[in-house]
C-alpha cells in the first residue's frame, strides 16, 4: 500500500493517490497471545511491501487488552528486518512519555541499521490511562510538561544530529550524541489531532500528519494552518503530509460491513468507558448487540471510514485525497477475524490491503 505525500495544491477528483501506507496498532483477537499477534503483524508488513506499500507505521498505545504495539522502537525493528524496501515508523512515539535522549538513540541506531527506511512520528498523547502514564514515567520524564513539548521536540531534533549537542557542565561543554558516528537521520514527523501540533510543525519546517482516522473533524482546516503557516527549514523543504483512514476493504459489500464490526464495537467501548478486552472475532461481534445509545455513534464513525468492495473503496478514497489536496493515503485496515482463521495470521486485514493494492494499479 502507497502513501499518500502532501501537495500545496488539491488533486483533481478523477486522479487516484499516488501512495498508499499503512498503520498497524497490532490488534490482539480473542484467544490469541502476543507472539502471535506479532506474527500476524510480520506477516501483514510482508503482505503490505509485495503489494507496493510506501510506509509502514506503528502505533504507541499501552495496557490495553487488544493492542500489542506498546514499544514503537521494539517492532519496527522486527519488522524492517523482515522487509526490504518500505520506509519503517512510528504513529507515532508518545514523547511525554520518554526522555529525549532514549528516543533519540533508539531511532538513531534504527537508523544505522536500515539508512534511509526509518520514519520517527512524534505525538504528545499519552498513549494510555493516567494510571499506565504515570508507572510509565515513574514521577518522570519532564517531558510530560505540554508546555514544554516545543523544548523537548528540539531536544530530540539536536540530538539527532551527526555532530550531537554540547551541555554546559561546570563552565565545560559536555558533549553529547545518540550513536558514535552517524551516517544520517530518520525523518522526523509530527503527529497530532489538534493544531497545536500542525502549528509547531509548520514553524519548525516539520512534516506533519493529522490523525484523521480517529479524529475525523476538523481535518481540513487543521492541514490548511498547517500549510499557509509552514516555515521552510531548508533548500527544497516544503509542507509534507498525508491522510490517515480506518479502512475495510472486501469481495463485496455485506463482508465489508461483517468484517468491520469487531472494531466498531471496540471503538464504541472505548470511547463510552465500556470493557476493554482482546478484539471480538466476527462471530462474536455479530452475536453482540449495541446499546441503542450507542448505535448513532458507531454509524457516525462507520460513516467516516471507507468500508466496501475494491472499486468503492478506492473511489472513496480518490476523492478524500482530492478534498485534502494530499496524493499519499495511509490506510489503517481495521478488517476483524473470523474464529477460525489461522491464529497467526490476519487474513481479513492482509485481504483489505490486497484487494485495494489491485484496485490502485
Amino acid at each position: 500500500m502507497t502513501t499518500l505525500q502532501t501537495r500545496p495544491e488539491t488533486t483533481t477528483t478523477d486522479e487516484r493517490p499516488r501512495r498508499f501506507s499503512v498503520l498497524d496498532l497490532i490488534p490482539v483477537r480473542s484467544g490469541q497471545t502476543t507472539a502471535q499477534a506479532i506474527r500476524a503483524t510480520v506477516q501483514l508488513a510482508q503482505v503490505a511491501e509485495v503489494n507496493g506499500a510506501y510506509r509502514y507505521w506503528v502505533a504507541e498505545h499501552h495496557n490495553m487488552p487488544a493492542v500489542a504495539s506498546t514499544n514503537p522502537p521494539v517492532v519496527i525493528a522486527v519488522i524492517a528486518g523482515a522487509t526490504q524496501t518500505m520506509r519503517i515508523g512510528s504513529g507515532g512515539v508518545m514523547l511525554p512519555n520518554h526522555a529525549p535522549l532514549v528516543i533519540a538513540e533508539q531511532f538513531a541506531l534504527l537508523e544505522a541499521a536500515y539508512p534511509g527506511r526509518i520514519d520517527l512520528g512524534i505525538g504528545r498523547a499519552p498513549g494510555s490511562d493516567p494510571v499506565t502514564s504515570y508507572a510509565l514515567r515513574h514521577n518522570g520524564p519532564e517531558t510530560a510538561d505540554a508546555n514544554r513539548f516545543d523544548e523537548v521536540v528540539d531536544n530530540v531534533l539536536a540530538m539527532l544530529e551527526p555532530e550531537g549537542v554540547g551541555l554546559q557542565v561546570q563552565g565545560r561543554t559536555y558533549p553529547l550524541r545518540a550513536t558514535p558516528q552517524a551516517a544520517g537521520v530518520p525523518e522526523v514527523w509530527l503527529l497530532g489531532s489538534s493544531d497545536f501540533s500542525a502549528r509547531l510543525a509548520a514553524a519548525k519546517g516539520l512534516p506533519y500528519v493529522f490523525a484523521h482516522h480517529f479524529a475525523g473533524d476538523g481535518t481540513a482546516a487543521v492541514l490548511d494552518l498547517y500549510r499557509s503557516s509552514f516555515r521552510s527549514s531548508g533548500p527544497g523543504s516544503q509542507p509534507k503530509t498525508f491522510l490517515t483512514v480506518n479502512v475495510v476493504v472486501a469481495e463485496t459489500q455485506e463482508e465489508a460491513k461483517r468484517l468491520v464490526r469487531p472494531q466498531l464495537l471496540a471503538m464504541v467501548a472505548l470511547r463510552t468507558g465500556g470493557e476493554l478486552r482482546p478484539q471480538l472475532s466476527v462471530e462474536e461481534a455479530e452475536a453482540t448487540v449495541l446499546a441503542e445509545s450507542h448505535r448513532a455513534m458507531a454509524e457516525s464513525m462507520r460513516q467516516r471510514w471507507v468500508v466496501g468492495t475494491p472499486e468503492s473503496a478506492l473511489a472513496e478514497l480518490t476523492e478524500l485525497a482530492a478534498a485534502y489536496g494530499v496524493d499519499e493515503v495511509m490506510v489503517h485496515p481495521v478488517a476483524g477475524s473470523y474464529a477460525a482463521d489461522p491464529i497467526d495470521r490476519s487474513p481479513g486485514r492482509e485481504q483489505t490491503l490486497r484487494l485495494l493494492a489491485g484496485a490502485l494499479v
